[in-house]
């Protein structure tokens, strides 16, 4: 052998260890496709095992959302029998701030062509006095739009009445909401047992789970379905062993799920926000791919930008929390790229990661809001600040919001529903096993162990798959919320069905019980596939026997929505008030009168503007100790023809303390001090609603009584006044 043949083989290792960084991510490519298992064909039986488990899961989760729909529509008949009732008494159903909506939804359907009703909302000026607003913008009317288009290109106005039209599109979406759940559960636990019992568990306590059953316009009915989508694509997204077509088609739904949710409701970028964080989380501790993480960033930039674009240009999109975040993620990702994993840099930059983001976010914010004109919720600050004692107020509007039973921490009440339903206990259970195996997880990973790739049954990690540390930090952040203002237990408790409802079905966590347990005497991977189909099947059997007959009961139970009163007023206002008439009153009133008549009011339940507030604070004066002059004149500032005084309110028994709304008014007006005792303070007038009816001078120079019945009291704005002695 010569010396240029024997020198040959060290010339070729060396050429190797140069290609090192050149060929890296073909290398990296060959090893996973090398590792990866040939696929081999597998056998009939195994085939046909694995076509009828995702064939009956399909059907359970279609069949479970279009029975979820139906139950909705024959409730709503039978609590309202609404068949048999005439157009006025429908309305009357749809109160408060859900009246608003319909009602554009009939002006919508009324308009000559679309474009010209997108235009009369947008420059709307015959709802509200003296302000021209755009209600699309302002009231997020996109799913009144788009059930307009709907109702009238499909043919449907030669077949169904509109209001069962609008309705039925919200069951609808209430049914996918319920599917897109029984999904989630079933990826998570690989079992669709986990689904029907997070139905199960959804429908039982839906009296914490949605509110259709009162307001079925309000904007988060329109929108948390298309939420729980968004999470269910997500949670596949997020799965470690998911091929490139379902990663694909996961990321297609997640991103129009995710756009579409932003569209329908002004507060999803602050839901999408705490989504963000419980990801920053995930990808914190290395418990997956930043990449993945990262198409997810992006998607949310998309998603704000766009919905910027196509809302008018809305503003609290862009000083949005969220768009911050992402961009301060983003931003200290780039400042992570060229540090090598492992070196002594890298560990400080991931200690530092966490003030880094956050002063960037807060930085970021800051800039924005500095260079960007927006009108942000300065009330919606302020309240907090209430709510969580930084600060004291008389304010009218602050007090009322603070006595909302929505804004106030959750009662006994509610925990104890979902002990009766055996939905808290495990929860509890199955969140304390996920989040202690997501710490174990961590720690290994911090002490610098390495570990598996693919988790196994008999590895006993849950805490190792990032799609259950997910949905246990996101569940975390809405529990810690819901626990503060029982309104957004809607947001929490829905997951909390899902999340117990995998934990119970999941074998991977009842042997991660068992590892800790060091259980011996019965071989523990038998033992967790036993429990997670006994565990599920007696909660399953136990719910059966006690709720379902409570169900099928309130379906065979005929009730009626008697108002008679109302439906009186309503006749009377369309029959001789002119139809430019102007109308003052509680905006609940206002809202049901713009919809059943269609004049204009002085006032709106609505609480995003601040304009709109100043005017039911003023409006609501009519219940306070002022004198009649001051009354007329907050009036005919807003040129109201006629003022209502509803019986309810002025003589209102609250059942909490300092809360009705004549105590409220006394006390932003100077008429109460409470202190240690209620201490009235001297007023030569009465209370206006009291004054008004006896009708003798000055009241009666200023206000005619023109109807009344119970409830309410109907005055004329005398134009002219003629004072008397």
């Amino acid at each position: 052998m010569t010396e240029r043949e024997t020198a040959r083989p060290t010339v070729e290792l060396r050429q190797r260890k140069k290609l090192k960084t050149s060929e890296n991510k073909e290398s990296v490519k060959e090893e996973k496709i090398s590792d990866t298992p040939v696929p081999e064909r597998a056998p009939k039986h195994v085939l046909f095992q694995r076509f009828a488990k995702i064939f009956i899961g399909c059907l359970a989760a279609v069949t479970s959302g279009m029975m979820y729909a139906l139950y909705l529509s024959a409730y709503h008949e039978r609590k309202f029998w609404f068949s048999n009732r005439q157009e006025l008494e429908r309305e009357i159903t749809f109160q408060g701030d859900s009246a608003i909506y319909y009602s554009y939804y009939k002006d919508m359907l009324k308009a000559p062509s679309f474009e010209r009703g997108v235009y009369e909302l947008t420059h709307n000026n015959k709802t509200v006095s003296l302000k021209t607003i755009n209600a699309v913008q302002q009231m997020s009317l996109y799913p009144e739009l788009i059930a307009s288009v709907l109702y009238q290109a499909t043919g449907s106005n030669e077949i169904i009445e509109p209001v069962y039209f609008y309705i039925g599109i919200v069951f609808g979406l209430q049914g996918i909401y319920v599917t897109a759940l029984f999904v989630t559960s079933w990826l998570m636990s690989g079992t669709w047992l986990a689904g029907m019992l997070t139905v199960a568990w959804f429908i039982i306590n839906r009296v914490d789970t949605t509110r259709i059953e009162y307001s079925i316009p309000l904007r988060e009915n329109w929108a948390l379905p298309y939420f729980a989508c968004q999470i269910a694509a997500l949670t596949g997204y997020l799965k470690s062993n998911l091929n490139t077509y379902g990663e694909r088609f996961c990321y297609l739904l997640m991103s129009a799920s995710t756009y579409t949710f932003m569209m329908m409701w002004e507060y999803s970028h602050y839901l999408l926000f705490l989504q963000a964080i419980s990801l920053f989380l995930l990808d914190s501790f290395s418990l997956q791919q930043s990449d993945k993480v990262h198409e997810v960033y992006k998607i949310y930039i998309f998603s704000l930008f766009l919905g910027y674009l196509l809302q008018f240009e809305n503003s609290a999109l862009l000083v949005s929390p969220l768009l911050s975040l992402v961009v301060a993620l983003m931003l200290a990702k780039c400042l992570q790229l060229n540090v090598k994993k492992g070196t002594f840099i890298a560990k400080i930059m991931k200690v530092i990661n966490f003030y880094l983001v956050c002063t960037l976010t807060v930085t970021l914010n800051i800039i924005m809001k500095m260079f960007v004109p927006h009108k942000e919720n300065g009330h919606m600050l302020k309240f907090l600040e209430v709510k969580f004692g930084l600060n004291m107020t008389k304010n009218f509007t602050m007090n009322w919001l603070l006595c909302q039973e929505s804004l106030q921490a959750p009662s006994q009440d509610f925990f104890l529903r979902l002990t009766q339903s055996s939905l808290l206990p495990f929860y509890i259970l199955v969140l304390i096993i996920c989040f202690l195996s997501m710490m174990q997880v961590i720690f290994r990973r911090i002490n610098g162990k390495s570990l598996k790739e693919t988790i196994t049954l008999e590895d006993g990690r849950i805490g190792g798959r990032p799609e259950i540390i997910y949905h246990v930090i996101h569940t975390i952040l809405l529990g810690s919320l819901a626990m503060v203002i029982e309104g957004l237990k809607y947001l929490w408790t829905p997951y909390v069905c899902m999340l117990a409802a995998f934990g119970v079905c999941s074998p991977e966590l009842w042997m991660t019980l068992f590892k800790w347990l060091r259980l011996r005497t019965v071989h523990p991977v038998l033992l967790a596939l036993i429990l997670s189909m006994a565990v599920p099947t007696i909660i399953g059997l136990s719910l059966w026997k006690e709720f379902f007959p409570r169900l099928m009961t309130e379906l065979m139970e005929l009730q009626e929505f008697y108002d008679p009163d109302t439906v009186e007023l309503m006749t009377w206002i369309k029959r001789q008030a002119p139809v430019a008439a102007v109308f003052a009153g509680s905006p609940q009133l206002m809202g049901a009168i713009k919809l059943c008549t269609g004049w204009m009011v002085t006032s709106l339940p609505l609480y995003n503007d601040d304009d709109l507030l100043k005017r039911n604070e003023n409006i609501y004066q009519i219940y306070s100790k002022r004198s009649a002059e001051d009354i007329y004149k907050i009036l005919t500032s807003y040129k109201a023809n006629y003022l209502i005084v509803e019986d309810a309110i002025c003589n209102e028994v609250g059942t909490m303390r300092g809360c009705r709304v004549k105590d409220l008014l006394d006390i932003a007006n100077g008429h109460v001090v409470c202190e240690e005792g209620d201490k009235l303070t001297y007023s030569k007038y009465g209370r206006f609603c009291h004054e008004v009816k006896i009708n003798y001078s000055p009241y009666v120079n200023y206000f005619t009584r023109v109807y009344w019945n119970r409830s309410y009291f109907v005055y004329k704005i005398n134009t002219v006044i003629s004072f008397q002695s």
